[in-house]
């Protein structure tokens, strides 16, 4: 069983900031991609920002400048700091991991989600 679990969400003014925590946890071998998504009230979970096992990131255009997705390898962790937010940046998110498990599993695990709502 591998475990993703996210902190760092909370209620913010439009252009206040917020950093987001996901420590990955359990029978983990090795960890690959990890990412995180966001999904608004009656919308789909969209790809917010990724990162490699090798560090190169990838973002949505909506976030781009403003949020900068990071990686502590030794913490199975990853990071999203967010700045300069907007309302429409008001979501849960996600984290989401490519992980290879010790039995030589290749999961996709979900955390539990963190709210993040911005105010005007």
């Amino acid at each position: 069983q591998v475990q993703l679990v996210e902190s760092g969400g909370g209620l913010v003014q439009a252009g206040g900031s917020l950093r987001l925590s996901c420590v990955a946890s359990g029978s983990i071998f090795s960890i690959n991609d990890m990412a995180w998504y966001r999904q608004a009230p009656g919308k789909q979970r969209d790809l917010v920002a990724s990162i490699t096992t090798y560090g190169s990131t990838t973002y949505a255009d909506s976030v781009k400048g403003r949020f900068t997705i990071s990686r502590d390898y030794a913490k199975n962790a990853i990071y999203l700091q967010m700045n300069s937010l907007k309302p429409e940046d008001t979501a849960v998110y996600y984290c989401n991991a490519d992980v290879v498990s010790w039995s030589s599993r290749n999961l996709r695990p979900w955390g539990q989600g963190t709210q993040v709502t911005v105010s005007s």
